[in-house]
């Protein structure tokens, strides 16, 4: 049965919006607990654009299942992960100018960069995840520096225009998880899922857990936080 955990910071981008106290990406991350998320997730980015220092704080004190913080492997990331300890970092590439993360880490060409990261957060008992797109050879880097978790980079799939892409973008998807399931590692994936293109993933049993944010708090404005996190983790539960 795979599990859902909740992506946070587009509640944090809708406060940013109005530079206000409300919606508060804290509060948001209880009711999702309440809801049956199993794990929340937020990526304090260097420009802090959405979720915030005082986020990550609060977070870590109230979070009863499981605090994901994503981040990029930079110093100044690192040294915040090791003081606030969440239970897992999952370590994505970041760019100033994206909107939103455009696709994985290159663990192959920085393998000696992410295996001092992953080592560094290791030592404060911190699980790490790496963000990798659905290549054999990024999944393979990964097992080899360390990393316990992969989470498949989903994007490609969820951006397709055309059943025959999705079906293309899925298989690549499918052989990656595959591989990543040969080797021992966690799996999660994530990147543009939502209500429908998700379903698809009943075929992957291997997926342990569903990294989902944005569709979650756009089907929020509609039905409320609760009742659209409770839809994602029946849908996902039957996987």
């Amino acid at each position: 049965m795979a599990r859902l955990a909740v992506n946070v910071d587009h509640v944090a981008t809708v406060r940013q919006a109005r530079g206000i106290t409300e919606p508060d990406p804290v509060l948001a991350a209880g009711m999702a607990e309440l809801a049956g998320a199993v794990g929340i997730i937020c990526h304090l980015r260097e420009d802090r654009r959405h979720i915030q220092d005082r986020d990550v704080l609060l977070l870590r004190q109230i979070v009863k299942t499981k605090l994901n913080l994503e981040m990029a492997a930079t110093p100044e990331m690192v040294r915040i992960a090791r003081s606030i300890g969440p239970d897992l970092v999952t370590l994505v590439p970041e760019k100033r100018e994206e909107l939103t993360t455009e696709g994985g880490l290159d663990v192959k060409a920085k393998a000696g960069f992410y295996k001092k990261a992953i080592r560094r957060l290791q030592q404060k008992r911190i699980e790490v995840s790496l963000f990798v797109d659905p290549d054999a050879e990024q999944i393979e880097v990964s097992h080899d520096i360390g990393a316990d978790i992969v989470e498949i980079h989903t994007g490609h799939y969820a951006e397709s225009r055309s059943e025959a892409e999705a079906r293309k973008q899925f298989d690549r998807i499918a052989r990656a998880v595959e591989k990543a399931a040969e080797l021992d590692l966690g799996i999660s994936a994530g990147h543009g899922l939502n209500y429908v293109n998700v379903q698809r993933f009943k075929t992957l049993p291997e997926v342990e857990e569903y990294s989902i944010g944005h569709s979650i708090v756009a089907r929020a404005i509609s039905v409320g936080l609760d009742q659209a996190v409770r839809e994602m983790v029946e849908l996902v539960k039957g996987f």
